[in-house]
C-alpha cells in the first residue's frame, strides 16, 4: 500500500537545489478539467489546497455543451457548473437513475435503463417521483411488473387467528384473462421444516377458481371453488375455519368444506397479513401448497377478519384499516396515466399507482422530451472512446477527454 500525502497539477513546487541536481522541469501548459481520482470527482480549484500562476482557460467551458442528460451549463469568470435534471447528478450530469435515489417517499427506484429511472412508489403515493398524495379505499394491484416487482399491501399480524377466524371480502378482475392465471389474493404464515411444518392461510386464483388453503402444521387442506362467472363485475368471498373444519363460499355457488389431516387444530402464524402480493414475491420463498405464481391483478376492497363468533367484523391493520407498507397500489378505476403527457411519441405505462413514460428510441427522459446525447450508452451508433476515456458532446460530433496514460483522438493509445 503506497499513501501520498499530496496530488499536483502541472508542476511540483520544487527548490533551486531540486533544478540543479534533475535539470529543468517543465510544468504543463494548458488547460486541465474533470479531474477524477477512482472514479471520484476533484473539484480542481474547489478542493485544491494551494496552487501558483494559475488562471482560467480562454475557452469559456460551455461552449463546448460538456453537460450530459440535459444538464444546462452555467458559467462564470471563474467557474462552470451543469445544472442536472432530477434524475441525474454529477459534474457533467452523467451520474444517473437510482446511484442517488431521486424517488421521494420512500419510493422503489429501478434503472429502466442506464440513463432513466422508474419509481415503484409506497402506499398512499403516485406520480413521476412518487410525489402525490393519493387517497385510497379500493386498492387496486397491477400484478408483476415487468420490472419483477408486485404491487402488495402489507399489514400487521392478525391476533387471536389460532383456532377461528372469518375472512369477508370482494374484488375485480383487471380482465378475464387474470382469472386464468395463478393469483395471489392473500397470505400469511411462514415456511416450517418440510410440508407439515408449514403453518399457513392463503386464498387465491387458479385457472378460474378460487383457491383456498391452509395447513395448521400437520398437512394442508384445500377448497376450489367451482369456475368463477366472468360476466359479474364484482364478486364476493366469505370463508373460515373453526379447528380442522374450513369452509368456503363464492358468489351464489354452495358453500364447500374440507377438513385438515393430522391431529392438530391450531394456526400458529406470525407473519404481516400480505393483501395483492408478497414483499419480495417468489413463488420458492412461500409454503408448499401455498404458492401462486403471480399476484393479483385488479381491485380487493372491503376486506374483513373477525376471530371470534361473538365479534364484529373488523378491517385488518394497526390503527384498524391502515396497512404497514405497500408498492404500486393505486385506486381502483383511476388512472395516473390521466395526470401526465408522453411527448414525442412516448408512451405512458401505468402500474396500481407507478407511472412512467416508455420512450422510442432516441428519446429519454422522464417525459421522452430530451434527446439521446452522443455521448450515451443509448446512442446508435455509439461513441468511440477507449481505454475509460470520457466522451464530452461538442456543438458538431464530440470529443474524448483521455485518462492518465492514454492519448490519441478516441484515448486509444498508450
Amino acid at each position: 500500500q503506497i499513501t501520498f500525502g499530496s496530488i499536483f497539477l502541472g508542476n511540483v513546487p520544487v527548490h533551486e537545489e531540486v533544478h540543479r541536481c534533475a535539470g529543468q522541469i517543465h510544468g504543463y501548459k494548458g488547460c486541465v478539467r474533470d479531474f477524477q481520482v477512482n472514479n471520484k470527482e476533484l473539484f480542481i480549484i474547489d478542493e485544491a489546497i494551494g496552487g501558483r500562476n494559475v488562471e482560467n482557460c480562454n475557452v469559456p467551458i460551455c461552449d463546448y455543451h460538456p453537460c450530459l442528460n440535459g444538464g444546462t451549463c452555467t458559467s462564470d469568470a471563474e467557474n462552470w457548473f451543469c445544472e442536472c435534471p432530477k434524475l441525474y447528478s454529477g459534474k457533467l450530469c452523467q451520474f444517473a437513475t437510482c446511484n442517488e435515489n431521486p424517488c421521494g417517499n420512500g419510493a422503489t427506484c429501478f434503472p429502466k435503463s442506464k440513463r432513466d429511472a422508474v419509481c415503484l412508489c409506497p402506499y398512499g403515493r403516485s406520480g413521476i417521483l412518487c410525489s402525490d398524495a393519493i387517497n385510497i379505499s379500493r386498492p387496486s394491484f397491477s400484478g408483476t411488473d415487468v420490472f419483477g416487482y408486485t404491487s402488495f399491501l402489507a399489514y400487521s399480524t392478525i391476533p387471536n387467528i389460532t383456532f377461528y377466524y372469518e375472512f369477508r371480502l370482494k374484488f375485480q378482475l383487471a380482465n378475464h384473462h387474470s382469472a386464468l392465471e395463478d393469483n395471489l389474493i392473500f397470505f400469511t404464515g411462514q415456511k416450517g421444516q418440510g410440508l407439515n411444518g408449514d403453518d399457513f392461510l392463503v386464498l387465491g386464483l387458479h385457472n378460474g377458481r378460487v383457491v383456498y388453503s391452509y395447513n395448521l402444521g400437520s398437512g394442508t387442506a384445500t377448497i376450489i371453488s367451482k369456475p368463477l362467472d366472468l360476466t359479474l363485475d364484482i364478486h364476493v368471498i366469505h370463508l373460515g375455519r373453526y379447528l380442522q373444519k374450513g369452509w368456503l363460499k363464492v358468489d351464489d355457488q354452495k358453500n364447500k368444506t374440507v377438513t385438515s389431516p393430522g391431529r392438530l387444530v391450531g394456526l400458529n402464524v406470525f407473519s404481516q397479513f400480505y393483501l395483492g402480493g408478497y414483499h419480495e414475491y417468489t413463488p420458492e420463498l412461500l409454503p408448499k401448497g401455498s404458492r401462486f405464481n403471480n399476484s393479483f391483478q385488479g381491485c380487493i376492497f372491503d376486506v374483513q377478519v373477525r376471530t371470534s363468533k361473538n365479534q364484529e367484523f373488523k378491517s385488518p391493520g394497526t390503527p384498524e384499516g391502515h396497512p404497514n407498507s405497500g408498492r404500486s397500489v393505486g385506486q381502483c378505476k383511476d388512472s395516473p396515466c390521466s395526470l401526465i403527457k408522453c411527448r414525442n411519441g412516448g408512451k405512458c405505462i401505468e402500474g396500481g399507482s407507478t407511472v412512467y413514460c416508455d420512450c422510442l428510441t432516441g428519446w429519454k427522459g422522464a417525459f421522452c422530451t430530451e434527446t439521446v446525447s452522443v455521448c450515451e450508452p443509448e446512442h446508435d451508433p455509439p461513441h468511440l472512446c477507449k481505454q475509460g476515456g470520457t466522451c464530452v458532446p461538442l456543438p458538431n460530433g464530440y470529443t474524448c477527454h483521455c485518462p492518465l496514460g492514454t492519448t490519441g483522438t478516441y484515448c486509444e493509445q498508450g
